[in-house]
């Protein structure tokens, strides 16, 4: 009897150890050797770091597999383009997925751009088993999303049901230049796209006045806005309401002597701007075609 107990135990405890061999085996030995593709391309040729450490550089495509996970890249530019910006950013490697690296280098980091691919398993069942979906952020945000030449939205952008193929996708914004990529989608799976928009200098959108026409500019905007200015009352203050009415709600005080920016004018009253973004109105009445009062005058 003794025996038997014996064999039970020991057989127990190889069952355990099995289990044991089997969960580090498949549930972690097998994570840790998850592997993902990562390709680089760059102009101008750049030396490639991954986590500070040098792997290579971009006068051919660069193609390796790594380890699944999150890593910092950086592309330094060769020392023939001292002008030319460096960049760096997180990347994710994918298990069995390929992680698309694109940069143009310019002279600073307005005038670079580039995009970043990465595909991954979508979260939940497609509802056509041949489709799935491309999810495009842009910097700067508000970009133009098209795929295939039809307009989808304004990035971020989540475009669903992308029948599996090749495809055509397109950013764009004004002021900056348009980004244009291949894509390859498939089913049940979500290509993550992030581009970067480079400036275009030669735009009017992209163009800041010099400080003459900024001058000239203020110049005529303060020239042809018209004020109300606050008058001497035995209160000491003056009420501004939310609507034209003697008992309509208070919504600040303002002190005699003050000048406010005049929008528009109400039956006896005037409606100003102040504290920069709120508006309301002041006791005021109509004489000879302007508006006036003991309270408040326009100029």
């Amino acid at each position: 009897m003794t025996n038997m107990k014996s064999k039970l135990s020991l057989l127990l405890i190889l069952v355990l150890l099995f289990v044991v061999f089997v969960t580090v085996r498949f549930f972690i030995l097998d994570k840790q050797n998850e592997y993902g593709k990562i390709k680089i391309i760059s102009s101008p040729t750049a030396s490639i770091f991954l986590n500070s450490t040098f792997i290579g550089k971009t006068n051919v495509p660069f193609d390796e597999k790594y380890k699944v996970g999150e890593y910092l890249l950086k592309l330094i530019p060769e020392t023939t383009a001292t002008d030319t910006a460096s960049w760096n950013g997180k990347i994710n490697i994918y298990k069995n997925s390929l992680t698309y690296v694109n940069r143009e280098l310019g002279s600073s980091d307005i005038a670079s751009a580039g995009e970043i691919f990465t595909t991954v398993k979508m979260t939940k069942k497609p509802l056509n088993s041949e489709s799935g979906e491309i999810y495009v952020e842009t910097e700067p945000q508000g970009a133009i999303v098209t795929l295939d030449g039809d307009e989808k939205g304004v990035a971020p952008a989540l475009m669903e049901n992308v029948i599996r193929g090749d495809h055509e996708l397109s950013v764009f914004m004004p002021g900056f230049f348009r980004r244009t990529q291949k894509i390859n989608v498939d089913a049940g799976f979500r290509v993550n796209a992030a581009f970067k928009l480079a400036i275009d200098q030669s735009s009017s959108f992209a163009k800041e006045p010099d400080d003459k026409t900024k001058s000239a500019s203020s110049s005529a905007t303060t020239s042809n806005k018209t004020y109300v200015t606050i008058r001497d009352n035995p209160q000491g203050w003056l009420r501004v309401r939310v609507d034209g009415a003697i008992d309509a709600t208070e919504s600040a005080r303002i002190k005699p002597g003050e000048k406010y920016e005049f929008l528009e004018e109400k039956t006896g009253w005037f409606k100003i701007k102040y504290n920069d973004n709120k508006d309301g109105l002041v006791s005021g009445e109509f004489t000879d075609g302007w508006v006036s009062s003991e309270y408040s005058a326009k100029e």
